[in-house]
């Protein structure tokens, strides 16, 4: 009965992190870590290293979807990880350090405000309009944003995220679809950077939740990837409003619970 109920919490939690992730580069762990905290008793700090785990393969499947409808901008995302890369670790190391009730709540606060942003004010912004901005503008505007990023990244999860999309299409000009293939390919890394600080600092995972939760995080992100690149622009930002609108709720009420 406890294996069968560790199965209903990960499928669950990969799911909402899996949509989260493909629709709109989402770290995992908005969703996987208030529910692993709140249904199976798990250590936040440990559930967060999980979260990200489940975001690397989910981000790169994503990308690689991304990618083959060319909505991916490589050149530039790399830029930008360097920062991202070199600061997660900074905020793994910090978010150790902080009580646990402090961890997430911006996530939550994040999560919500931008699903309502996305579907007061969708990103229509074409890429056409993109290539207006020079190449130098934009690797400096990337670099320091990379490092705000990396830092919120570590320390919360899917604060990094949230971040990451709202400065690709607010601050950098991307548009929607391209923001976030370009956001998922730098959450695989950076995912994997602060999955690896969070268990060298606190130890080796619960292997079954571990294996479930990447599992099915990586199935439902490469379903929302599919469909998120076969829809019009006006019906993704729509969506990915909703979806997170969603789940800024249903984690805000986990925390509750919890």
């Amino acid at each position: 009965m406890k294996v069968l109920f560790t199965i209903l919490v990960t499928f669950f939690a990969g799911m909402g992190a899996g949509l989260g992730t493909g629709f709109a580069g989402m770290s995992a762990a908005a969703v996987i870590s208030p529910m692993l905290i709140t249904f199976l008793g798990m250590e936040p700090y440990m559930a967060v290293g999980i979260a990200l785990s489940s975001d690397v393969l989910a981000s790169a499947v994503s990308a690689y979807t991304y990618g083959k409808n060319k909505n991916l901008d490589v050149k530039n995302g790399l830029i930008m990880m360097v920062s991202v890369l070199a600061f997660t670790v900074v905020g793994s190391y910090v978010s150790s350090l902080v009580p646990s009730a402090t961890m997430g709540n911006f996530s939550v606060f994040m999560t919500f405000l931008l699903g309502i942003k996305f579907i007061v004010r969708p990103v229509m912004t074409t890429k056409e309009t993109m290539q207006g901005v020079s190449a130098q503008k934009r690797a400096i505007q990337s670099v320091i944003s990379g490092i705000c990023i990396g830092f919120i990244c570590g320390f919360v999860g899917a604060g990094g995220g949230m971040m990451m999309l709202l400065i690709l299409t607010s601050v950098l000009g991307y548009e929607l679809k391209t923001a976030v293939g370009t956001s998922v390919f730098i959450m695989a890394f950076t995912a994997f950077t602060g999955a690896a600080s969070h268990f060298v600092i606190g130890g080796k995972p619960d292997g079954l939740v571990f294996t479930l939760c990447v599992i099915f995080t990586l199935i439902w992100a490469r379903i929302a990837a599919v469909f998120a690149n076969r829809a019009t622009p006006k019906t993704l930002n729509r969506v990915t409003g909703v979806v997170l609108v969603i789940l800024g709720i249903v984690v805000f009420l986990f925390s509750l619970w919890g």
